[in-house]
């Protein structure tokens, strides 16, 4: 079906809607970059796409600040069957510079149980050589996931790109805190929920993520909800930008040079309101982008991006009842787990609430 419409319109017509709040309206803004520096590219123009990153992104960061004075955040979910020490380590430096973090992507197909597991597994290893992930209060490492494909689950239809109807528990079981793989539209892949935070359980059958519990304000009961948490970006329609002046475009919050963050489409990520049941205060806008890929890093760290962050800052002043908080993957995954404890005031303060980065050296 075009766009896989026949997949997400039920789930986007029956989404629960974003109730209207008293007082201030959080923005959780996170851009999760599935960061490919080798896609289509040798080593000297993996190594460029690195400097072009190293130089930009520093500077991007310094101009601008959120609500809690922090900088632009990142988060590189990396594609760690492409392990490179030089580029991990570029990226630890990078990280320790500006505050962005780095995550686990990864491509894989026909793969088992045990196999996904071992992948998972090397692919933590090799990241905690250069510094980055980060552990929970048990001491145990623990990552954010993005499917390389957007077969999460084995949801691709043909079976290509997983090959694993378990993943789901696979993942838990190996440290995952959170997938930001959704949403996938257009390919068949995209789940049947759309625009929620839930936790996902493992049903042994392919696209486990299709249901779930959402995610909502739990305070006063122990105990955390069973199931992978699934964060999911925004999908829905851009009637302020219409095809042909006709047809509303289609909104997934992928970050393109040819569709770069710009005020109409802020408009939707706020209107989509996604948020945990209870708390709706706090608004998760979860973006995602191919960074490393010319001409995507241009826009990301040029004036596309710049001219967003200034029309941030000018929203900010002009609507001091919302304001607009950078996050990392990881900070969003832990202002979640504070919703859903019942904590409550500015999302800022809980950035580290269960899941800390330790110090890069």
């Amino acid at each position: 079906m075009f766009k896989a419409l026949n997949l997400w319109l039920p789930g986007y017509l029956c989404r629960p809607r974003r109730p209207a709040v008293a007082g201030p309206t959080h923005l959780l803004l996170a851009v999760c970059d599935h960061f490919e520096p080798f896609h289509l590219a040798q080593r000297p123009e993996a190594m460029r796409r690195l400097d072009f990153w190293g130089e930009g992104f520093p500077k991007l960061v310094r101009q601008f600040r959120d609500a809690d004075g922090v900088g632009p955040r990142h988060t590189f979910f990396y594609p760690v069957e492409q392990y490179d020490p030089e580029v991990l380590d570029r990226l630890a430096g990078l990280c320790r510079e500006t505050g962005a973090e780095v995550e686990i992507h990864l491509h894989h197909d026909g793969d088992t149980e045990a196999s996904l597991r071992e992948k998972l597994e090397r692919g933590k290893a090799d990241l905690r050589r250069h510094g980055l992930l980060s552990r929970d209060g048990s001491g145990r490492v623990r990552y954010g996931f993005v499917h390389g494909d957007w077969a999460l689950a084995n949801s691709h239809p043909t079976g290509r790109h997983c090959g694993v109807n378990h993943e789901l528990a696979v993942l838990q079981e190996t440290g995952c805190y959170a997938d930001f793989t959704m949403p996938s539209m257009p390919s068949p892949t995209q789940s049947r929920r759309v625009n929620q935070i839930y936790h996902a359980q493992d049903t042994g059958q392919p696209r486990a993520h299709d249901g779930g519990v959402r995610a909502r304000v739990r305070e006063g009961q122990p105990g955390q909800v069973a199931g992978l948490l699934l964060v999911q970006g925004p999908l829905g329609f851009n009637w302020a930008w219409r095809k042909f002046g006709v047809l509303p475009r289609l909104e997934s919050g992928d970050l393109t040079a040819a569709n770069p963050p710009q005020p109409s489409r802020f408009e939707v990520w706020q209107r989509l309101g996604i948020h945990v049941a209870g708390r709706p205060e706090w608004v998760f806008v979860k973006l995602h982008t191919h960074g490393a890929i010319p001409p995507n890093n241009a826009m990301l760290l040029g004036e596309p991006m710049r001219r967003f962050h200034e029309f941030l800052a000018g929203f900010g002043r002009e609507h001091p009842d919302c304001r607009v908080h950078y996050v990392t993957a990881r900070e969003l995954a832990n202002i979640v787990c504070a919703a859903e404890e019942g904590c409550s005031g500015d999302p800022g303060q809980y950035r580290d609430r269960r899941y800390q980065r330790e110090a890069l050296a």
